[in-house]
């Protein structure tokens, strides 16, 4: 998002879908596309060092973390946590914080029925002066039937008050569904979202809709983008865990694209600030991912991000996760080692954004991790 609501917070996202079209990726590997999209801008490229002021890994073992700063100058993370079943909340003045702030567990997932496996991907927003929690989840006898849900608190404190379940967000069809974000533009709430369309040679794509209240659409429901690249479809056909920021009169959507391993990447899509977002041929999309793994940062596997801002109320500052190693024994969503990171996010001189390379690890986030 941009800094629309109360302040900056972006959305964010996840994970492959069980499947359906593993045969269909697993061509070739895009080579992580090196440094930073700068350099084919003509733009310096920035190195590790230009992340020094912050912790990395900020958050260990917390995988599509999203970061709402709020108006009362507090930072408010939450993330998947590995063993997929509750939803937690840090909160900190300070991004550096969040790694060693107290955190709460708000929810659990339920024994049986709705809600009762893989929780995944949480997101926390603040709209109409509550605060509302979207996330995916299963029931807990047919895991893999993930759907949207979402969860209202009406108290000023997060961490206080009553988490109530608003229910399902229903979309056009009951399929794979996952990775709900929103944010508002010209006073319209948008939804956008990952979810496998019936008939489609495909795992998920991107959808929007505007809504009705922050836990109905409105719809129609159009899709924005579809894997169609070779990153795009490494081991499953995946677009997912959109994000959006607004610059300079164009809105960018950033997404997650391949399996969740060594060569989950970001891609993006632009569209100009006047157009009409419902109309998917207003959008571009990059036909290289902007973000990828960096074996000279062993940094590998970065995605699911969201966006936010410093502590200057100016810097914009990218958040996602990554591993450490490439190499993963067995399925990688029962590896638990992808970490929260943040990174400054810089911008080109043709306005797009620069997300440069996943930073190096800092001396202090390898001491935490040693702790």
């Amino acid at each position: 998002m941009s800094r629309d609501d109360d302040l900056p917070q972006v959305p964010s996202r996840r994970l492959v879908l069980k499947g359906a079209a593993l045969a269909a990726g697993a061509l070739a590997v895009t080579p992580a596309i090196p440094a930073t999209a700068a350099s084919a801008a003509g733009a310096p490229a920035r190195g590790p060092q230009a992340a020094a002021p912050y912790l990395n890994p900020l958050v260990r073992q917390r995988a599509d973390p999203h970061i709402h700063r709020h108006a009362d100058g507090q930072y408010y993370f939450t993330a998947t946590v590995p063993e997929y079943d509750r939803i937690v909340l840090r909160r900190s003045p300070t991004l550096n914080g969040l790694a060693t702030a107290a955190e709460s567990v708000i929810w659990t997932k339920h024994a049986t029925g709705v809600m009762g496996a893989h929780i995944w991907a949480p997101e926390i927003h603040r709209i109409g002066g509550k605060w509302y929690i979207y996330f995916a989840s299963a029931p807990a006898e047919s895991v893999w039937d993930i759907r949207i849900w979402v969860l209202e608190n009406a108290d000023p404190d997060p961490l206080r008050g009553t988490w109530v379940e608003k229910g399902q967000i229903k979309t056009a069809w009951e399929t794979f569904s996952l990775d709900a974000t929103t944010f508002t533009h010209r006073g319209t709430r948008y939804l956008a979202w990952a979810q496998h369309e019936p008939g489609m040679d495909n795992n998920t794509a991107l959808w929007l809709s505007e809504m009705e209240n922050p836990w109905t659409l409105k719809g129609p429901q159009v899709r924005l983008s579809t894997p169609e690249y070779d990153w795009e479809c490494v081991g499953y056909k995946v677009n997912e865990g959109p994000a959006v920021v607004k610059r300079d009169g164009r809105l960018f959507m950033s997404y997650s694209a391949s399996a969740t391993d060594w060569h989950y990447c970001l891609g993006l899509l632009t569209v100009d600030a006047d157009a009409d977002l419902m109309d998917p041929a207003n959008w571009t999309k990059s036909p290289t991912p902007v973000f990828t793994s960096n074996d000279t940062t062993r940094q590998y596997g970065p995605g699911h991000n969201c966006f936010t801002v410093a502590e200057d109320g100016r810097t914009d500052v990218l958040v996602y996760h990554a591993r450490q190693y490439k190499e993963i024994t067995g399925d990688p969503l029962n590896d638990p080692n992808r970490h929260t990171r943040v990174q400054p996010l810089g911008w080109k001189p043709d306005g797009t954004p620069d997300f440069g390379v996943p930073v190096a690890d800092t001396a202090a986030g390898l001491a935490q991790e040693g702790a």
